[in-house]
């Protein structure tokens, strides 16, 4: 008898000794692994033979469909060690498996036979060796692996072995032929292993790569997940209409937006312009209302008809069998008391708290959400409304946001939209996050952090860098409740061949006409020069109300609003209207006049008053609702409404001053109407360059008999100016029809008889993309020309037009992108695309300075009068000079809304697709769990190198300041030792695998020859190995790099708090070889 302590006598040193050719060895073990046939394969390979007994259930069939989960992960651990345990990573390290595996696999089929207990019964673990001469046991052996024959140091605090010779180890020979011939207790695996271990050294395709990657980063996820928050399949939601319409990343994004409502209650679903959310929310209501939900749409008064439509029992709606039913509200319904809504809902009558689901269309109009609560008396904005009415009360209630555009320059602004989801109760949502911070102290801190990031210079001020800086507790909120796939996205990592892909832009074509081609007449300049004079003193009444006479007027102040005075009321409409000018004036000539005219018949209407004085005479304060149709950006100017119409006696005015001011706006309005008075459309420039832009898009259509033009513009009287002058000299010239929607007023068309509704009219104009054949079959009429307000600038798809033209430049460059986002759509059958944009006939630096010294005029008592930022457009502020940039690039170029922003998409941050990738793949391939690591794949790329997929097993290494997917670390390393990809950049990472690996479900033989023949077959693996050296080094260096910014940064020092040693802290999951 002998005793090995495997420290300084080790078993394997004996086992060389004791094992000769011809040796027949019995093992009963839990595990086998190829490292330990490495450490003896010159012995092992001229033995007569090798029994081997898993003494646990190992690759036996299994009995149910899966075991218990406390047998199944052991069981699992078992299995795996055929290629390594998790002591033998540095072995694995050295990426010689595939090498190995491959002899060991063709040893075994000549001289091993492999069984498994098949019971759940215990078996202790021993090896005999029956020589001619002799017959040896070594027991225990727990495993066949290099810890328990001594070669390496596991975590056992002792591993002695003890041999025995015979007559003792008899026993054990007898013991184990027993069990080896009992069919009722094993079961031979020998074909399994052999399959398993070929599996490390068989070509891998680069898709199993890309999951095996996924599976072990986001598994915890998979344990987590259950079918609570998963979009439950029995409600046939997937067999209805709307399901079937949806492209492959649109179906995507609706199965994670229903994991997202169901897991925390909300969700801000934010694609790109042209990816087609209104479908994407529309079949996340089916499924609702499947469950028997009640569902809610709220939207902006001039989406209407997109929400209306699919809702309807109509022969127009392409939806109809679907029988969606859910209600449709304003936005300005949530501050209405009576009345009745679109869909003929009385509003004092709705049982608001009964919605399970409330859909907001551009919910970025509830961004500036501001207080929590409204106060005792304080008029509520529409965020509390929503809050207050529909979200708090009643049911529990779920909220889908869409929005192109969620984040401008301030992340509060999405903070106070995912505040709906929990209905501003911060502590709800902590609880289901997996965050070190709660909710307000990560958007406070990653609000600083971007903030201190606009202030670096321009060369340094990269996405990266924000990336870099923000904290992940902030990704793991968007990742968590944000949805953002862009048009690059899509085209880069899904499959668009069955859907078609972007149609490509042309350059812009810009134009700049002049006011009219009269001579001597006025220029863009005089008219603006006039403009800045004006005080518009009409629409500020109460600055006149004398100092005495104030406290008059102070209750009905109080009784609506604590947050905006009257006077602060009246200098926002005083404002806007001002802007208004401006805009009408860029919009058409035509416009600015009837502007005019209004506004001077209302001061003319004052000042007969004041002048015709008498005791007791009140002046009538106007609400919004007086001034016509005004163009903006963000609708949620509720504040500005007093609630009731209020009078001030002229006693209590200094009218005389006012009457000054007025007298002096008059003038100056009767200068411009004379000024404007003779321009007709003869001698309109603009309306003129218009006719000639439609007239040689029809004779040189950019797509093969393709005549249709889509003209944008923001006011309703524009477009009917347009319309009036268009569509008889289109009709008269070309024998075309013409179309105007504008949301004001019905549709008119050139078609006589025809129903002028919006849709049948947008059917007409688009009928490929708006199913005509289905909804409209026995309709032949077409319509090639539609003139149209932003009533229609989002949630169509009116992609069977080619020719775009902005007739004003509106001021937000976001808007301009939206209305080209019509045309510019995924599946477009034209194979170019054209953005006309008229300009005023100034130079853009003027028309930018023009704009900022209206609006610094404009926005003094706004802000004071309001406690708040302005919330009219609070992107505003230090803000011309990127808007200026924009509209720059917009003369040159079509810009993607993402490339838009000043500083961060959303795009660049989620991780939630891949979660949905990795669901996906395994219902259809349930064995992946059971793949090796360390395994590999070759593919071909532009940039040569290696991406390593890593673990970290060091169990005391910092987990606070590390990467977002601790412990797994993923670095894309060049040929060349460069870092392509760093471990802080996993969604790069994981971007970058997925596009290498889209499609490629079989590996590449030829680039898999090429690297086995530059490795000998795996055998010299030595400059990949070098380059993994490399890649964690580079782990190292940047956890240097943050170690010393943390040493001297403001928050937690990360600076000794673990180290990463090397090579023995990192296991290797899997690999990828780009050629």
């Amino acid at each position: 008898m002998e005793v090995f302590n495997n420290i300084n006598k080790i078993v394997k040193d004996d086992l060389v000794q004791a094992i000769t050719p011809g040796s027949r060895i019995s093992i009963a073990a839990a595990c086998f692994s190829i490292y330990a046939y490495q450490e003896l394969k010159k012995q092992l390979s001229n033995i007569d033979s090798l029994h081997f007994i898993f003494t646990s259930p190992t690759f036996v069939t299994e009995k149910s469909p899966k075991e218990k989960r406390e047998f199944y992960i052991p069981r699992l651990h078992r299995e795996r060690s055929l290629y390594g345990t998790e002591f033998e990573v540095k072995l694995r390290n050295e990426l010689t498996q595939k090498a190995i595996a491959k002899e060991c696999a063709e040893w075994i089929r000549k001289k091993v036979r492999f069984k498994s207990n098949s019971t759940q019964e215990g078996m202790g673990g021993f090896l005999n060796i029956h020589t001619g001469a002799q017959q040896l046991t070594y027991m225990p052996i727990n495993g066949f692996t290099t810890v328990d024959i001594g070669c390496e140091r596991g975590n056992n605090i002792h591993n002695m072995v003890t041999k025995m010779e015979a007559p003792f180890s008899n026993e054990f020979v007898h013991l184990f032929d027993s069990v080896w011939n009992d069919e009722n207790r094993l079961q031979d695996v020998t074909e399994e292993v052999i399959e398993y271990i070929s599996a490390v050294y068989q070509e891998n395709s680069a898709e199993l790569i890309y999951f095996l990657t996924l599976y072990n980063i986001f598994n915890e996820f998979l344990e987590n997940i259950s079918e609570d928050v998963l979009p439950n399949e029995a409600t046939g939601f997937k067999e209805s209409i709307i399901w079937n319409k949806l492209y492959n990343f649109q179906k995507d994004a609706a199965l994670a937006i229903i994991n997202k409502l169901e897991q925390y209650n909300g969700c801000i679903l934010a694609d790109s312009v042209g990816l087609g959310k209104t479908f994407t929310a529309l079949a996340v209501i089916k499924y609702y209302e499947n469950r028997n939900k009640s569902v809610l749409v709220l939207c902006p008064k001039k989406l209407k008809d997109n929400w209306l439509t699919y809702r309807g029992n109509l022969i127009n709606n392409p939806l109809a069998k679907d029988r969606l039913r859910y209600d449709v509200l304003f936005h300005t319904d949530l501050s209405r008391e009576r009345g009745d809504s679109v869909i003929g809902l009385p509003l004092d009558r709705i049982n608001w708290g009964n919605y399970d689901l409330v859909v907001i269309d551009e919910s970025h109009n509830f961004r500036n959400g501001g207080a929590i609560s409204g106060e005792d008396g304080e008029k509520e904005n529409r965020y509390l409304k929503l809050l207050n009415k529909v979200i708090r009360p009643g049911v529990k209630t779920k909220v889908l946001m869409l929005s192109a555009t969620p984040v401008n320059n301030r992340f509060y602004d999405l903070r106070n939209q995912l505040a709906l989801a929990y209905e501003g109760k911060a502590e709800i949502i902590n609880e289901k996050l997996d965050t070190k911070t709660d909710i307000d102290t990560i958007f406070r801190m990653a609000q600083k952090v971007y903030n201190a990031w606009c202030k670096e210079p321009p060369e340094l001020r990269t996405t990266a860098s924000l990336l870099k800086q923000l904290d992940f507790d902030f990704f793991e909120v968007l990742d968590s409740v944000t949805i953002a796939r862009s048009r690059k996205h899509i085209k880069r990592y899904y499959d668009t061949t069955e859907i078609g892909n972007f149609p490509e832009r042309n350059k812009p074509i810009s134009l700049r006409t002049k006011l009219t081609t009269l001579n001597n007449a006025i220029n863009y300049e005089q008219v603006y020069e006039q403009l800045s004079q004006l005080n518009l003193s009409i629409y500020t009444p109460t600055n006149y109300i004398l100092a005495s006479k104030l406290s008059k007027y102070i209750d009905l102040d109080s009784e609506h609003s604590r947050r905006l005075s009257q006077s602060g009321r009246e200098e926002g409409i005083r404002r806007l209207m001002s802007i208004n000018l401006l805009k009408r004036m860029e919009s058409s000539v035509n416009s600015f006049k009837l502007t005019v005219r209004r506004i001077y018949e209302q001061i003319y209407d004052t000042l007969k008053i004041i002048e015709n004085y008498q005791p007791g005479l009140e002046v009538t304060v106007r609400d919004m609702g007086d001034f016509g149709e005004l163009d903006l950006d963000d609708q949620n100017i509720d504040m500005f409404n007093v609630g009731k119409k209020f009078k001030i006696d002229l006693r209590d005015m200094d009218y005389l001053s006012w009457q000054r001011e007025l007298a002096a706006d008059l003038e100056i309005l009767e200068l411009l109407i004379l000024m404007v008075g003779d321009i007709t459309p003869q001698y309109d420039s603009k309306l003129n360059e218009l006719l000639q832009v439609i007239e040689r898009k029809i004779q040189n259509p950019i797509n093969r008999d393709n005549k249709k033009i889509l003209i944008f513009t923001a006011f309703s009287d524009t477009a009917e100016y347009l319309y009036e002058n268009v569509s008889a000299y289109v009709k008269t010239k070309f024998g075309l029809n013409s179309a105007l929607i504008t949301g004001d007023i019905e549709g008119r068309t050139t078609i006589p008889r025809f129903r002028n509704v919006m849709n049948d009219i947008l059917t007409c104009f688009s009928p490929i993309s708006k199913e005509k054949a289905l909804v409209m079959p026995q309709d032949r009429n077409e319509i090639d020309i539609l003139i149209a307000t932003d009533c229609i600038s989002e949630g169509q798809n009116l992609q069977d037009c080619d020719y775009c033209i902005n007739y004003d430049i509106h001021w937000n460059p976001v808007r301009i992108i939206q209305r080209f986002g019509r045309i510019d759509r995924i599946g477009s059958k034209n194979a170019v695309i054209q953005l006309v944009n008229f300009w005023p006939d100034i130079t853009l630096d003027d028309y930018i300075n023009l704009k900022s010294r209206v609006e610094a005029r404009m926005r003094i008592s706004v802000m004071t009068a309001t406690g708040d930022d302005d919330y009219l457009n609070p992107e505003e502020k230090g803000d011309l000079i990127y808007r200026r940039k924009q509209l720059e690039k917009l003369q040159n170029e079509v810009v993607d809304l993402e490339d838009m922003t000043s500083g961060i998409s959303i795009m660049d941050l989620g991780l939630n697709e891949f979660r949905m990738d990795l669901l996906a793949y395994l219902k259809a391939n349930p064995q992946l769990e059971r793949t090796p690591n360390g395994i590999h794949a070759v593919v071909r790329g532009e940039k040569p190198g290696v991406i390593f997929v890593l673990k970290n097993v060091n169990k005391m290494i910092n987990v606070e300041n590390q990467n977002r997917l601790h412990p797994f670390y993923m670095v894309y390393i060049g040929d060349d030792g460069e870092v392509i990809c760093n471990h802080l950049e996993p969604k790069a990472t994981l971007d970058m695998l997925r596009h290498l690996s889209r499609g490629k479900i079989k590996p590449d033989m030829e680039a898999c020859q090429i690297f086995n023949r530059a490795t000998s077959d795996g055998k010299k693996m030595d400059r990949v190995s070098s380059l993994l050296q490399q890649a964690i080094a580079s782990i190292i260096t940047v956890k240097e790099e943050s170690d010393l910014d943390s040493f001297f940064g403001t928050g937690q020092t990360t600076f000794l708090t673990g180290n990463i040693s090397g090579l023995d802290d990192f296991e290797l999951i899997c690999f990828m070889v780009v050629i």
